[in-house]
């Protein structure tokens, strides 16, 4: 019994040891010297719990040092191999972070805004209650609140090229995917002008009283009852009243 303790002790140690030197590497901003560490306690100890450590700590150097590809690459294999360990709702934040942060302005590609729309919906729909939780929901209506911002930019400059029907089009989605949004408002009216411009004075109507319903204190309603009065489609002075009685019986309200 003392001949095998002895060996099994000096394994121990040296995990320890092993560990400590990447976490303290970390700590002291030495990111390569703790993933080489890191990866090294991995390969001589796979098996063990402190490679499990290793691993959630080698996803947030990469992460920190802002090799984000990299940090998802080692938070999917985290999740793979660990499913339920107690610490996956921090990979999955870990994961939607490292596309966050790559979320560029809405002139450009957002793939990046939509792999961490999805991160972040997956953490909160399987750890609702997690700590990051909070922070992933705000994350979240940012991100969908940029993928409006983007949907807007290109209706407007359907409009601007008089291609309205795919301006609508745009605008649209704006409602139905992202109603929530702060581009709301904007997408109602520019909907009423898209549909002024086409002739569909119903439409016009019914997207203006909506917004005069949801939106009624809002610069966008005051344009778009303007817009309507010059059309005589609205009589001028019931800008308050008219949208609740043209909106009245309306169920999908968008």
């Amino acid at each position: 019994a003392c001949a095998t303790s002895e060996p099994q002790e000096e394994v121990i140690g040296e995990v320890h040891d092993l560990y400590n030197q990447g976490a303290n590497a970390l700590d002291a901003g030495s990111y390569k010297t703790a993933l080489n560490t890191f990866a090294e306690l991995e390969r001589q100890h796979p098996y063990s719990g402190w490679a499990t450590r290793a691993q959630i700590m080698t996803t947030f150097a990469h992460f920190r040092v802002g090799q984000y590809d990299e940090a998802v690459l080692a938070a999917d294999r985290f999740l793979r191999l660990h499913p339920g360990h107690k610490d996956a709702d921090y990979m999955y934040y870990l994961k939607g972070l490292s596309f966050y942060n790559r979320i560029s302005d809405v002139k450009r590609d957002q793939g990046y805004t939509r792999d961490a729309l999805a991160a972040f919906e997956e953490l909160i729909s399987r750890y609702p209650e997690s700590d990051y939780a909070q922070d992933a929901q705000l994350k979240l209506t940012l991100c969908r609140d940029h993928l409006a911002g983007q949907e807007m930019m290109v209706g407007r400059y359907y409009q601007q090229e008089k291609r309205f029907l795919a301006a609508v089009n745009r605008f649209k989605n704006v409602l139905e995917d992202y109603e929530k949004s702060t581009h709301t408002p904007e997408a109602l009216y520019r909907l009423t002008e898209s549909y002024l411009a086409l002739g569909v004075t119903d439409e016009a109507q019914r997207v203006a009283s909506i917004l005069g319903y949801n939106f009624p204190d809002t610069a966008w309603y005051r344009d778009a009852y303007g817009l309507l009065t010059k059309k005589n489609l609205a009589e001028p002075g019931q800008q308050k009243s008219w949208a609740g009685q043209i909106a009245k019986g309306i169920k999908d309200m968008f």
